[in-house]
């Protein structure tokens, strides 16, 4: 499972720490969703930290909660939570989104970070990214995530996971049910879901796949 190294434990049976972290509700569940539904049925001493950094007290939030509900229900520890930053200002409250890294993920002490691509467009999702590189400089393995949208901005990914036709469908269906907040966005829809997860699949050697950028492990 991405090749991992030491500090991730090699065997199931082994603690595996994630954090998951996304700009907005749907982030995670499009850029990782499936990883972490894999991760879910592999690991059984999984403990995951799913963090969403906008619609806390907005419509946003209860979308948020039921979707990471649906998609951890069957992990053993999951805590989830949904911050209050400001949907596309995120870089101008930069200090107080640093500070709440700091104080929020660093005694967690992940394994694996899943977090945004560095190069994407996207103003909130570079500010996590460079967060999350910032707050966890040692041998944590931070892994990007991709998120197809208007501003053609996909990279070219060197980690590849690969999930299942039944993981595949359920990630589509969640997506599809939990977010109607999205679904008058021309790029929301199935055959966009679908259609990355089969080519980055191709890309594997696989039917379908997830695509990562990790620029560094300590093996």
């Amino acid at each position: 499972m991405l090749g991992l190294p030491n500090k991730l434990g090699m065997e199931a049976k082994a603690p595996l720490r994630v954090l998951a972290l996304g700009a907005h509700a749907d982030d995670i569940e499009i850029g990782c969703g499936g990883t972490i539904l894999r991760l879910i049925t592999e690991r059984p001493h999984l403990e995951i930290m799913w963090v969403v950094l906008s619609g806390g007290a907005t419509s946003r939030e209860q979308e948020a909660l039921s979707s990471a509900d649906e998609f951890l229900s069957d992990a053993t520890d999951a805590n989830v939570a949904i911050a209050p930053f400001r949907d596309g200002h995120m870089p101008f409250q930069g200090s107080e989104v640093k500070e709440y890294f700091e104080q929020n993920f660093k005694s967690f002490d992940p394994h694996l970070v899943f977090a945004h691509a560095r190069e994407d467009r996207h103003q909130d999702h570079r500010l996590v990214s460079d967060l999350a590189w910032n707050t966890f400089r040692g041998d944590t393995v931070i892994v990007e995530y991709e998120i197809p949208k208007w501003d053609g901005d996909l990279g070219r990914p060197n980690a590849y996971v690969e999930v299942s036709e039944t993981i595949a469908n359920k990630k589509i269906a969640l997506l599809m049910s939990h977010f109607p907040s999205q679904r008058e966005k021309l790029w929301y829809d199935a055959e966009t879901f679908r259609g990355l997860l089969r080519l980055r699949g191709v890309e594997a050697a696989c039917q379908y796949a997830e695509a990562f950028t990790c620029r560094k492990l300590v093996w």
